[in-house]
């Protein structure tokens, strides 16, 4: 096994042991964490939940099915996108943005892009099973508030199984040299 796969399924076993752990906290225990068919994990079926796992930190989420509809986590490090992936990430108007930011802010401000967009996708993909290119979704600059830590993501493709919504919001927080994002669709 090569050093980098090997680092991969340790990243893996331990964003399950998260997932075990946020289980244990709502009083399941010993569930059997399977993988799907679509490499997501199977959920007991009256929760919600996702996993992230990044370099020197993993997190899982879990919730009652009867709050929220579908929940989607993400973890980056904050100096690991570099500009010229950018524009694969961004759609138009985000890299025109990303390009005048302030050069000190650049770095924070690409990876929670990438995050927001992350944790959208994990989160819709419970609902409507549809995987959504990084232009689908287009982080809403005007709402976008540092200070308070939150932000809105306006869906640009119609995917099923979402009632139509187009706007969703989510929260992020900086930790060191890390952004971490969660969404949360309403029920």
């Amino acid at each position: 096994m090569t050093e980098s796969v090997a680092k991969r399924v340790e990243e893996f076993t331990a964003g399950r042991l998260c997932a075990r752990r946020a289980l244990s906290q709502l009083g399941i225990h010993r569930y059997p964490l399977l993988i799907g068919a679509d490499r997501r994990p199977c959920w007991p079926e009256h929760l919600v939940g996702s996993i992230t796992h990044t370099t020197g930190f993993r997190a899982a989420v879990v919730a009652e099915r009867i709050d929220i509809a579908a929940i989607g986590i993400d973890a980056e490090l904050i100096h690991q996108l570099k500009p010229v992936i950018w524009p694969q990430i961004s759609t138009t108007e985000e890299l025109e943005w990303l390009r005048h930011v302030p050069v000190a802010e650049q770095a924070l401000c690409a990876a929670l892009l990438f995050s927001a967009k992350e944790a959208f996708y994990k989160c819709q993909y419970t609902l409507s099973e549809t995987w959504l290119e990084f232009q689908d979704v287009e982080l809403d600059l005007d709402a976008l508030d540092i200070h308070s830590g939150e932000f809105v993501l306006r869906l640009l493709k119609e995917v099923p199984n979402l009632n139509g919504e187009t706007l969703f919001r989510g929260r992020f927080a900086v930790e060191g040299d890390r952004v971490v994002t969660v969404v949360t669709l309403p029920r």
